[in-house]
């Protein structure tokens, strides 16, 4: 092994340590992706509502929101490579628990469980990732495929999802990330080298308290929204109490003697900046494929499998984007490209939008192209905007932010989408009402990328 490693390294950096680190990212990515088109069966399956079914998605990626920030901290601290195992480790044996669920209440306390091993997971990704390739084109590239290895997991989850539950049955959906868990853990304690510590830094958990608030409240009144209305009064109580839970996550930073993310980096422009168009290509995207997937299936009759090849066009161009991305960053600077990728998303929601009540499949192959390549094209130049504007000593809580901020995205996507199709007087209505909001929020991320990304090609 040590003289494969070396052979490696003779010829630049070894690849071991991105093999194992976008293993454990794969899994992650792969089980948001692979529960979108096996949602509706798993809802008829445990007789659950639509409100059960968004929460099945979203009870999953609300604590992996809420706990990012918690598992940046704990890696900067204890060591990204131990977090990261610790979190491997819980991931796979959650996924055991959702496949063994015998009814809603427990796949969804499962669910949780899983979301909190990928919020150990993801912020050691990105920190190993620096930590392994600390020259700008290197860690380009390791950024690069990072993103492409999420493109990857996006374009087979649908595809696997269908299969598995047309075949074996939604439970194998789970199943399937036993042997990825497995591999992704050996890999890392074979081949990624120990991190360093912060011991003398204290976990600030009255900081990830407000956090795990916030994202929860959010979440819910969301969820909640389609059901009751958005004027009644527990949805406007769980907005406001988000927003309050939210403050007090800034006051208790700026009061902090080790806060989790110092005001002083959050006041960078590129790292706050990178942080929201984040979020807002997350809500985009994955508003785009919940609701896309509840359309195929409710509306025009698609079996599981027969959706996931419906969706295919929006996340197989992922799978390039984020490589050719990361090539081209190094000649343009990441600017121009992030702006042109939010840019095309915009087109491709405005498109979907534009097409009519009831359109015919192949009119929605080309917007669906354009959103899933433009989300991917961004993703490698802002997660290098934020990786770049902290120090290395607060790497994890960085990518923590980024994947935070992400995570909140999606989950306020498929909530929101699923509360315009909840609320409208037809399904279409509300479909090509939630694309137009996708739409704009690709515009706005455009428009903060070209403020706050960087431009000019990297160093070398």
């Amino acid at each position: 092994m040590s003289r494969h490693v070396s052979g490696l390294r003779s010829e630049g950096p070894s690849r071991a340590p991105l093999v194992a680190v976008c293993a454990g990212y794969f899994m992650v990515i792969l089980d948001v992706t692979v529960i979108n088109v096996a949602v509706p069966v798993i809802g008829r399956d445990l007789g659950t509502s639509l409100t059960g079914i968004q929460w099945i998605t979203d009870g999953y990626t609300l604590v992996f929101a809420g706990f990012l920030l918690t598992g940046g901290g704990l890696g900067d601290r204890l060591g990204s490579r131990r977090v990261f195992c610790w979190g491997t480790a819980v991931f796979t044996v959650s996924s055991a628990a959702c496949a063994l669920a015998p009814d809603a209440a427990v796949l969804v306390a499962a669910r949780l469980l899983e979301g909190f091993g990928a919020a150990l997971i993801v912020p050691g990704s990105l920190a190993l990732l620096q930590q392994a390739y600390p020259g700008p084109v290197e860690r380009s590239r390791a950024f690069g495929l990072w993103g492409s290895m999420a493109g990857v997991a996006a374009s087979a989850g649908p595809l696997l999802g269908g299969l598995l539950v047309s075949t074996v049955g939604w439970r194998w959906v789970f199943l399937i990330n036993l042997p990825v868990g497995a591999a992704c853990l050996v890999l890392t304690l074979r081949h990624v080298a120990r991190s360093p510590r912060q011991a003398a830094r204290p976990v600030d958990w009255p900081a990830q308290a407000a956090v795990v608030a916030a994202v929860a409240l959010l979440t819910a009144a969301l969820n909640e929204s389609g059901r009751r209305g958005w004027t009644d009064p527990a949805v406007l109580a769980g907005l406001g109490s988000a927003g309050v839970a939210g403050a007090a996550f800034v006051v208790r930073e700026r009061l902090a003697r080790s806060p989790v993310l110092p005001l002083r980096l959050l006041r960078s422009r590129e790292m706050s900046g990178g942080a929201v168009i984040g979020l807002l290509f997350n809500f985009g995207f994955y508003g785009m494929v919940f609701t896309a997937s509840l359309e195929f299936q409710h509306q025009r009759g698609f079996s599981a499998l027969r959706t996931g090849l419906a969706l295919f066009p929006a996340v197989a161009m992922t799978m390039f984007a984020s490589i050719l991305s990361g090539r081209l960053s190094r000649r343009t600077g990441d600017r121009p490209l992030v702006v042109a990728g939010m840019l095309l998303a915009a087109l491709g929601l405005t498109g979907w939008a534009a097409a009519g009540a009831d359109p015919a499949y192949p009119l929605l192959v080309a917007p669906m192209m354009a959103a899933g390549f433009g989300t991917s094209f961004a993703l490698t130049g802002s997660t290098t905007t934020v990786m770049g504007a902290a120090p290395a000593s607060y790497s994890g809580a960085a990518s923590a932010l980024f994947n935070t901020a992400r995570q909140i995205g999606s989950a306020t996507g498929v909530a929101l989408g699923g509360s315009l199709l909840a609320a409208a007087a037809h399904y279409t209505s509300g479909l090509r009402t939630s694309m137009t909001v996708g739409a704009l929020a690709y515009l706005a991320a455009a428009v903060l990328a070209w403020r706050c990304v960087p431009t000019g090609p990297r160093g070398r």
